[in-house]
């Protein structure tokens, strides 16, 4: 089986083969039909990130994929051979994660895609949409609050967007100008190209700025990072550090919601596994609408 590894010492993806991941009796194994390229996985793929996470010698890529389940473990009863789903695999330890020809995860972490949705391009949506959906989670209930969305168009604010409307958020998007039909049809109420002073309720950063957008916080508010800002609490300020999580019940709620419309599939280009290295560049350079995607 083909799967793509982070190696210390090398810089960029290296494609591999490897013997497929053992099955455990509450796992699903899944043929991947797609997987998505985050910043994450470019992160890792390099000596800096590899620091970071303390790895020091061959590990897996990717974090979320959809696929067809082609087998199921001995207590499994929520799903069956043939169904197509699509999982979170947030186990940074792993000898091989999604960016592979096939994975193990456990069926909790799993959710089905709904018949009508293309399971290619449902691959932009699992870690991305969940993020966002965890990152608003984490500032309560809405109550007609002001929300900034730092990033709003990119790969998780997009989603963030609409799940901060139906939550009942009064919603303004932090994006380029060139962005601005997106944002509107998201659901922005406004758009502003640059941070705003110290105005709104709460603000979840997208944008992976580092903090700089917790300046746009007013006292004793709320902000949301991903995976953890680098800012302290002050003013009164409530800091949020989000590390998504997987969770097949939420998953399931947001491809209903894909299904339905509410949330699209954002997908910035298509490449084969063998490939990998020019997605990995694309995500790197940043700027990307949507993801790229992996199709082993």
């Amino acid at each position: 089986m083909r799967a793509l590894i982070t190696r210390p010492g090398v810089d960029g993806p290296v494609l591999v083969e490897t013997a497929p991941a053992p099955l455990g009796a509450t796992d699903i194994r899944i043929a991947v039909a797609a997987t998505s390229v985050n910043p994450l996985d470019v992160h890792l793929a390099s000596d800096a990130g590899r620091a970071v996470f303390g790895i020091t010698r061959d590990t897996g890529l990717g974090n979320d994929l959809t696929g067809t389940v082609v087998e199921v473990g001995a207590d499994v009863t929520a799903f069956r051979t043939g169904d197509r789903v699509a999982a979170l695999q947030r186990d940074a330890a792993a000898p091989v994660r999604t960016h592979a020809e096939s994975v193990v995860v456990p069926a909790a972490d799993a959710a089905p895609v709904p018949d009508g949705l293309d399971l290619v391009e449902t691959a932009s949506v699992p870690i991305n949409a969940m993020a966002a959906d965890q990152g608003l989670r984490a500032l309560g209930d809405a109550d007609g609050r002001r929300l900034l969305v730092a990033g709003a168009a990119g790969a998780v604010g997009g989603f963030a967007l609409p799940l901060a409307v139906r939550a009942g958020w009064q919603v303004t998007a932090l994006a380029r100008a060139t962005d601005e039909e997106f944002v509107r049809r998201a659901g922005a109420a406004e758009l502003v190209t640059a941070l705003p002073e110290a105005a709104f309720d709460a603000v979840l950063d997208a944008a992976f700025s580092m903090g700089v957008a917790f300046g746009a916080v007013r006292d004793a508010g709320a902000y949301v990072g991903f995976p953890a800002p680098a800012v302290q609490p002050e003013r009164g300020v409530e800091v949020h550090h989000v590390v998504t999580q997987p969770d097949g019940a939420a998953l399931a709620e947001l491809l209903r919601l894909t299904a339905e419309g509410v949330l699209q599939p954002r997908v910035a280009g298509r490449l084969p596994l063998a490939d990998a290295a020019s997605a990995y560049e694309k995500v790197a350079g940043g700027g990307q609408r949507g993801r790229w995607l992996l199709l082993p």
